[in-house]
């Protein structure tokens, strides 16, 4: 086979091609690049046709187009590939279902001798990958090549072409069909991810509205920075979401962005993907595809097809031509620039992003050659800014490294803390409803014998030691079940309730040698509260006037009554309180010679936040009150 490649514009027109030593050839295949417009595309389709009736002709707008080792843009390369052995088949197909009309075109053109499909798509309403998808339903080990159409960055209006047939919206493409044909196919990447992994939150196909709880656009404003979100979708070719999917890195480019500032990409996206933002180094993606170059290819190569991706022809202008080179040294080479490459991979198809595709192909079969090329690809020397940017690219890559293992391990550590948490929670549920029950038989035994024997100095030092027992138990049963049970309100006569509580402790105080001085003045008070709630704070300002009080002397506990709140108050002779803020700490004690958990006006302060009720305690070295405002409610 041979590939012949012309540039036309205005000033170049058609008619300069030498249509005459093409017509006596029977498998002809004519790819139109066109950098002008839909117009121009459809104009010189039309002359070669009339020129070459029997040729099958193929267009596209395009990014930019590849002659050989020369790049334009604004312009049109026409590529005429003559076959010896291989014939040529074209088709189309215009469905708004994408995954329809790849599943159309595959049936329309294989056969059994398929060795290539070469397709050419509308760049800005086709979506790419559920095209491949409809074609790899057909059939899966057939290679694939092509992309999608450009409209040269406008991202307005592209345009396919079937023969004469100009097609805003859909598929076009061929099928190379032969015993004797040899199609290698490769693709050069090199892009690399950077940062952290994001999590795709909501997408719908190629559509993405959330990433890591932001807008798509919010997304690339964060990171990005707000003149690259304002610029999408012209600036995001530059930073695409990388993913990796079996075992190939690819990019997934920013195609539009919408009103609610959700994001179309060239390419679909998962709900839960984990993608990291790419970053592209001209000179150190040059280095690498010169590298690999000659280690792909080898002599008996007749045509390369390239379909590269419009960042790689925009981000790096000044090495493009250094990239293509190498091939058109070796053998005709012919291509555009693209708003999606499509690609074969071990029966997959995919829709790539950011890379160089291509297509090798011979009708001579291919050289077994051990030996390099003859032909040597121009060594890039790496320069002084090549090399600092791979530095501070390998730091991002190793910073990332390092946090993702410090994130790794303290999100083990947080699961091995939520579990010890999880079986302490369970341990206390269990406890405190075993504990309940012979609380409760040693305290009824208690009343059943002071009932029949009378008083008893062990007894009531048995008993005391219970309530206190039974006011932890209290505390902790509320503290396990607060977030699992519903606490309802109700009418309380506080007069009553705050008499019960004092009676139930009085036994205690006794034991410390301490009086309860109860003073209101109101005969009843009501108050719309919840009791386990109101009892907690009345419980443990009790526990603790009886635990810090001096011994022989008063604790007054006094009810008013207010227009607007009631004010519960506890007053006794104590020691100072060396620091008022603390003493509603979880844990924390005032002294280390009284027993208790510390946990007790923790509790109590969680209570009054809940029910806005204010707090005021006054410390003296003489008095100590601890004052509760209870709003009418």
């Amino acid at each position: 086979m041979k590939t012949f490649t012309y540039i036309l514009d205005r000033t170049s027109p058609p008619e300069t091609i030498p249509f005459t030593q093409f017509q006596k050839h029977d498998n002809i295949l004519v790819q139109i690049f066109c950098g002008e417009d839909a117009k121009a595309l459809k104009k010189y389709a039309g002359i070669i046709k009339k020129n070459l009736p029997s040729a099958v002709c193929i267009g596209t707008t395009t990014d930019g187009e590849i002659a050989n080792a020369q790049i334009t843009t604004n312009q049109t390369v026409v590529a005429i590939s003559l076959f010896e052995e291989t014939t040529v088949k074209s088709a189309s197909a215009q469905s708004r279902d994408s995954y329809q009309n790849g599943v159309e075109i595959a049936q329309k053109l294989l056969c059994d001798d398929t060795k290539l499909l070469i397709l050419f798509s509308d760049g800005t309403t086709t979506n790419g990958e559920m095209l491949l998808k409809g074609i790899e339903s057909v059939n899966s080990d057939i290679v694939i090549a092509g992309g999608m159409a450009g409209d040269n960055g406008i991202f307005l209006q592209t345009y396919v072409l079937e023969e004469e047939k100009l097609l805003p919206q859909g598929v076009v493409g061929v099928s190379l069909n032969s015993k004797n044909l040899y199609v290698q196919n490769n693709f050069n990447f090199n892009w690399s991810p950077i940062g952290i992994e994001h999590t795709i939150q909501k997408v719908k196909n190629n559509r993405v509205y959330q990433i890591d709880d932001l807008s798509a656009v919010a997304f690339y404003a964060k990171y990005l920075g707000e003149h690259v979100a304002k610029e999408l979708p012209a600036t995001g070719i530059e930073f695409p979401l990388i993913i990796e999917r079996n075992g190939i890195q690819y990019a997934r480019a920013v195609i539009a962005k919408h009103e609610d500032d959700s994001l179309s990409f060239a390419g679909n996206l998962i709900e839960g993907d984990r993608v990291r933002l790419g970053f592209g180094n001209a000179e150190l993606i040059m280095n690498e595809s010169l590298k690999t170059f000659q280690h792909r290819y080898k002599e008996g190569v007749e045509s390369f097809f390239i379909y590269s991706c419009m960042a790689r022809r925009r981000y790096m202008p000044g090495f493009v031509e250094t990239e293509i080179k190498p091939f058109a040294k070796l053998a005709s080479t012919c291509g555009f620039f693209t708003y999606g490459e499509f690609y074969h991979h071990e029966e997959n198809n995919l829709l790539l992003n950011q890379t160089l595709t291509v297509v090798a192909l011979s009708e001579t079969g291919k050289k077994e050659n051990n030996q390099s090329s003859p032909f040597s690809p121009e060594h890039y020397e790496e320069s002084d800014y090549a090399t600092t940017v791979k530095a501070l690219t390998h730091l991002i890559e190793q910073s990332t490294k390092d946090y993702e293992q410090q994130a790794q391990k303290l999100e083990e550590e947080k699961h091995f803390s939520q579990q010890l948490l999880k079986m302490q929670r369970t341990f206390l549920q269990h406890a405190i409803h075993e504990i309940n029950t012979p609380l409760s038989v040693i305290m009824n035994n208690i009343e059943l014998y002071e009932l029949e024997h009378g008083k008893h100095n062990y007894l009531s030092n048995i008993e005391a030691a219970m309530k206190n027992i039974y006011g932890i138990y209290d505390d902790l049963s509320y503290l396990i079940n607060k977030n699992q049970i519903n606490y309802p309100k109700k009418e309380i006569a506080l007069v009553d309730f705050v008499r019960s509580r004092i009676e139930f402790f009085n036994v205690v105080a006794k034991q410390a040698n301490i009086r309860f001085v109860f003073r209101t003045n109101c005969n009843e008070n009501y108050l719309y509260i919840n009791e386990s709630k109101l009892q907690r704070i009345i419980d443990n300002n009790i526990t603790n006037a009886i635990k810090y009080t001096k011994e022989h002397q008063d604790v007054t506990i006094s009810l008013y009554n207010n227009p607007d709140y009631c004010l519960l108050s506890f007053e006794s002779k104590s020691m100072l309180i060396q620091d008022v803020e603390k003493i509603f700490q979880a844990y924390y004690r005032e002294s280390s010679n009284k027993e208790g958990l510390g946990l007790g006006l923790n509790l109590v302060k969680q209570i009054c936040d809940e029910e806005d009720i204010k707090i005021e305690v006054i410390s003296t070295p003489e008095c100590t009150q601890f004052c509760y405002k209870i709003p009418r409610r």
